[in-house]
């Protein structure tokens, strides 16, 4: 399972100063219209947002620090700001099962989904048992948190062995079909990432890419073209080179 090793801690101010009305309104606050409209125009479309800028809420989530039962009252409000801060100071360690069951289901567009995925659930013990789940689900940002979540995991779980990765790439295999636009670009997304863990992954998910090349839909046409020309690019194969001889000097 990754940590967040490396990152600077949040320290936040003490838990009982911070409380969902008072975040609520701070997000309001500092919400603008424009940002409402630039979110609707990348496919960032929710009931209630109030268009708080990312980094804004970088700020705020530093200002509050982790506070698992504010981040849980949080993502209740159905506010799209409040559900991607309580990503943001939710504890990792407190994360059960349940509790991604109970959110993957309020994922209703991209930007939560992957914001979720990134900032708490790729941290949690069960990432990767929901990982190969939730890419079974019909529903598309269910199904697309599924592939988000092999996509951090690929970068940040350097404890995990190539046999996970492995097996997901028979996953990717089994669902590249899926024509819906936010599927699609999360299946590529997990492809490309698992191929730039090292020089086996990198031949294997160039094998898989090969393979979806072939394949009638034009979905997997899509994901091997636009996965072939960054996992065969000179850029990756670079590095893949680097970290090869890095690990054999060890």
């Amino acid at each position: 399972m990754p940590t967040r090793s490396g990152k600077k801690k949040h320290e936040g101010a003490p838990a009982g100063e911070w409380g969902v009305r008072r975040v609520v309104g701070e997000l309001r606050r500092l919400g603008t219209k424009r940002n409402v409209e630039g979110m609707a125009r990348y496919g960032i479309r929710a009931e209630k947002v109030f268009g708080v800028s990312k980094p804004k809420l970088d700020a705020l989530a530093r200002k509050i620090g982790k506070n698992h039962s504010l981040g849980l009252a949080l993502w209740a409000t159905g506010i799209q700001d409040a559900k991607i801060l309580a990503g943001m100071i939710s504890e990792p360690g407190k994360v059960t099962a349940a509790h991604m069951e109970l959110w993957v289901r309020d994922f209703d567009n991209w930007d939560s989904c992957d914001g979720t995925c990134c900032h708490l659930f790729v941290f949690a013990k069960d990432a990767w048992a929901k990982a190969f789940a939730w890419t079974r689900r019909e529903e598309e940002f269910q199904k697309r948190a599924g592939f988000a979540l092999a996509a951090y995991l690929a970068y940040r779980d350097k404890s995990a062995g190539d046999a996970k990765y492995l097996k997901f790439l028979k996953v990717i295999e089994r669902e590249a079909g899926d024509e819906r636009n936010f599927v699609r670009k999360a299946v590529n997304w997990a492809l490309r990432n698992i191929g730039k863990r090292n020089r086996r992954l990198n031949r294997a998910a160039v094998a898989t890419a090969r393979r979806l090349r072939k394949k009638e839909s034009r979905a997997s046409r899509w994901i091997a073209a636009d996965a072939l020309r960054e996992l065969e690019g000179e850029a990756v194969q670079a590095r893949l080179r680097g970290r090869e001889r890095k690990n054999e000097g060890r």
